[in-house]
């Protein structure tokens, strides 16, 4: 672990939590299926909330939905939904579980078509990462017309909670774009 005295991001501020998840996650090019699974499914369950009570949860979403395996979820039915509804462990939201369990669907639908949704995904910015230069929070933009494209894919394959701005801190968080701020020592280890 990092030490709190480097440069960062200052949305990392000084929870133990968000600070681990800047310093070695946040921004890291993500090739797992599973992996970009769950953090689809943890920034759509975002919407509205702030990340810190995402990642306070986030053992309880990979305990409720099966470590996140799509195949798993996809099989989910009422009675399932019924569990999740009562577990207090995750964001209890209706919308929010439905779409987890329609998305794990249309996930597998992507794979089957790409071999990996790594590779639909990421053959939108042909496998390299973006590197931004942004010297100041208030510069990061909230979507891009390329968010909005990815967006809009991915609902026409009937993806759901995928707006532009949550598809955008998707692409954040993995890796697809480095908006690190150039004085965070992070910035510089990822402008790969």
């Amino acid at each position: 672990m990092h030490t709190n005295k480097l440069p960062r991001c200052e949305w990392a501020g000084d929870d133990p939590q968000m600070i681990a998840y800047h310093d070695l996650e946040w921004g890291v090019p993500v090739h797992n299926d599973r992996e970009l699974f769950e953090l689809l499914v943890l920034e759509g369950a975002q919407a509205g909330l702030s990340w810190t009570t995402i990642l306070k949860r986030r053992d309880g979403y990979r305990t409720a939905f099966e470590n996140f395996d799509p195949k798993i979820i996809s099989k989910y039915n009422d009675t399932d939904i019924e569990r999740l509804l009562e577990d207090k462990s995750i964001i209890r939201n209706k919308l929010k579980i439905k779409s987890t369990i329609n998305n794990a669907k249309r996930f597998i639908e992507i794979q089957s078509e790409f071999d990996s949704f790594d590779q639909y995904l990421w053959d939108f910015i042909n496998h390299k990462p973006i590197q931004n230069k942004f010297k100041a929070l208030s510069e990061l933009p909230s979507f891009t017309p390329l968010s909005k494209d990815i967006s809009n894919d991915l609902k026409k394959r009937g993806f759901t909670f995928i707006g532009p701005t949550i598809c955008y801190a998707f692409m954040q968080s993995i890796g697809m774009v480095n908006d690190h701020l150039i004085h965070c020592f992070r910035y510089h280890e990822l402008n790969i």
